[in-house]
């Protein structure tokens, strides 16, 4: 990051590890990385915190930035990242709302992760995206100026603006674009992100780029994108994923 230009990245989205104490594999069990922290909160921390702040200066002004957690450490990260970017810069916290794991019985099954999204300043891009929203009992409302919609089962809906929880499956194990690499994201959910903050044409940067997800859907969408991780199962994941369209730095 420090070899790069300020202000030359439209969107970053980042898929940190979430301070877990678990090592995650490849399905053939080579290491994909580790998210063990001898020193505790306070040292998964500190090695956010820098590349947060690199991250900012990264970003155009009109830039926004999309930062992937769940349960563990995602409310100090929020303090932190107030920060950084400014507690006014705060969008969203996008809830990805999913079924797979987290079943117990000793608790409500833990069945989200959390996406804080922040602006570098308040004059940031962003375009909006609709969602169906359904009417009560699935009636028509007859609501004056209100224009209502029936789907193929013969219920009744508006469109409103996409709401901040996303009901987006995981990939599953039959999926075409399921990788090789531990805690690979669906291209669904990166399709939302990337369609509302980052300009068609934009650049877009995964700096914790694992399976490479966002750099498919940039591909896919026109735009271009910088990935970067440590982990050379990640990297040869992001090689075999996107192969040819890829240049390896």
């Amino acid at each position: 990051m420090k070899t790069l230009a300020d202000g030359s990245i439209d969107f970053i989205y980042v898929d940190p590890p979430f301070f877990s104490a678990a090592d995650y594999y490849t399905r053939k069990g080579k290491a994909a990385y580790g998210d063990r922290w001898s020193g505790g909160l306070d040292q998964y921390l500190a090695m956010l915190k820098p590349r947060l702040e690199e991250m900012r200066r990264l970003l155009k002004d009109s830039g926004t930035i999309a930062v992937h957690l769940d349960w563990h450490a995602v409310h100090y990260v929020k303090v932190m990242m107030d920060g950084i970017f400014g507690m006014n810069n705060f969008l969203n916290e996008i809830i990805w709302a999913y079924k797979s794991g987290g079943a117990t019985g000793r608790r409500f099954a833990r069945k989200h992760d959390t996406i804080l999204v922040y602006a570098k300043t308040d004059d940031y891009y962003f375009r909006t995206q609709k969602e169906r929203s359904y009417n009560r009992d699935n009636k028509p409302y007859h609501f004056k100026g209100v224009e209502e919609f029936q789907d193929e089962e013969g219920k009744w809906y508006t469109m409103v603006n996409k709401k901040d929880v996303l009901f987006v499956d995981m990939v599953g194990r039959t999926s075409s674009e399921r990788t090789d690499y531990a805690t690979q994201k669906p291209q669904a959910l990166l399709d939302i992100l990337l369609e509302s903050l980052c300009p068609e044409n934009g650049l877009c940067a995964d700096f914790f780029a694992g399976s490479g997800t966002l750099g498919a859907c940039a591909l896919e969408s026109g735009r271009e994108c910088l990935l970067c991780d440590s982990s050379r199962e990640a990297v040869d994941t992001i090689l075999d994923r996107l192969g040819m369209f890829v240049r390896e730095v």
